[in-house]
């Protein structure tokens, strides 16, 4: 079967390379974008994913919090983002924040993951009281908060206050070319990997995305896995990669029709071959939709995300997937998909519950 997904690849020496767990050059990594079978894409993605994490596909239980979309970048991809005053323009309270956390107590979550926009005027104070307030609440609680770019404008003592681990976003394509279409006023690039390396270099792991299916080309994104790829040989603080695709309603790329199904199977499969010394790959399935998600953990994929609840971001930009997804939903998406169904933690430590012994004793 491999031999045969090999020639028809039209990649054959890249195939050898995958199967022998050799690292590929930037070239070779452009050159994957040409292969002709999505199938054979598909088995070179899935041998290093197994290699890594054999059958297993992780979800966490989690809520998604956030605090406002009030921001002072004004990305052109962006359908979140309000300025300030603007009709749907909003910015929680440190109480309105506490009474979700209560309330999303309920469910057996472990992590609480925390994003919003570059408010202009809340001070440091204010996320300092989220962190210390939500740790008062759920001391066992991982709190992932605040992109690279939302560090980068309060800076300062979060981890003190409680932040354990940094999301990925922000990150977008680091071509500066591209920025200057895409965010002209947002982080660059070079700046959000520095804000990831001194993080990691302070005991914080975090993970790492790239926004794909606007107008980047295949070389932007292979630029873009290749510096995430360097650091990671740098610091080991990434914990997984999570290809993001572009959703254009509500936002200044409108006309474009976003990613196809086989354009966010091929990225995925791509960076799973490419980020060698990334543990873990994330399908958003919020971006890409449930189905397609449960397809990509055969394209190199070994986590679906977690329960999220409400979703702000990807929904204003006009996404339809729902806002929550139920723990025995997504247990039975991994599970006729062929894998097993590994709750974690933010930190990807495995969660035992009682049920799930149950289940597997029987």
């Amino acid at each position: 079967m491999l031999a045969r997904m090999r020639q028809r690849s039209g990649v054959p020496d890249i195939f050898d390379k995958v199967i022998a767990g050799e690292r590929l050059t930037p070239a070779e990594g452009l050159r994957l974008f040409e292969c002709r079978d999505l199938a054979a894409l598909g088995a070179m993605a899935t041998l290093v994913r197994e290699r890594l994490n054999g059958d297993r596909a992780y979800y966490v239980i989690n809520r998604h919090i956030n605090y406002s979309n009030v921001c002072v970048n004004r990305c052109r991809f962006c359908a979140f983002s309000r300025p300030r005053g603007a009709p749907g323009a909003y910015e929680l309270s440190l109480d309105e924040i506490f009474r979700i956390a209560r309330a999303s107590l309920a469910e057996p979550i472990t992590e609480f993951h925390i994003v919003g926009g570059l408010h202009p005027e809340l001070p440091l104070s204010y996320y300092e009281a989220m962190l210390r307030g939500l740790k008062e609440i759920a001391p066992a609680v991982h709190i992932q908060a605040f992109t690279a770019v939302e560090i980068a404008h309060i800076a300062g003592r979060l981890r003190e206050a409680g932040l354990g681990s940094l999301p990925g976003g922000g990150a977008e394509v680091f071509a500066p070319e591209l920025r200057r279409e895409l965010c002209p006023t947002k982080l660059p690039g070079d700046d959000w990997l520095d804000v990831m390396r001194t993080a990691h270099e302070l005991g914080l792991q975090s993970n790492a995305t790239l926004l794909y299916g606007h107008i980047e080309t295949p070389a932007q994104i292979i630029d873009h896995l290749d510096r995430l790829r360097a650091l990671q040989d740098h610091t080991g603080g990434f914990m997984a990669f999570i290809p993001l695709a572009f959703h254009p309603e509500n936002t200044a790329f409108e006309h474009l029709a976003g990613p196809t199904g086989r354009r966010d199977l091929q990225v995925m499969a791509v960076s799973r071959v490419y980020l060698d010394n990334f543990p873990h790959i994330k399908a958003f399935w919020i971006m890409l939709g449930v189905k397609l998600a449960q397809v990509a953990l055969s394209f190199g994929a070994d986590d679906l995300n977690g329960t999220v609840v409400r979703e702000r971001i990807t929904h204003a930009a006009g996404a339809r997937t729902p806002e929550a997804l139920p723990v025995d939903e997504m247990r039975a998406l991994i599970e006729e998909a062929g894998r097993t169904p590994v709750e974690r933690t933010t930190l990807y430590e495995p969660v035992e519950r009682e049920q799930t012994r149950q289940g597997a004793a029987g």
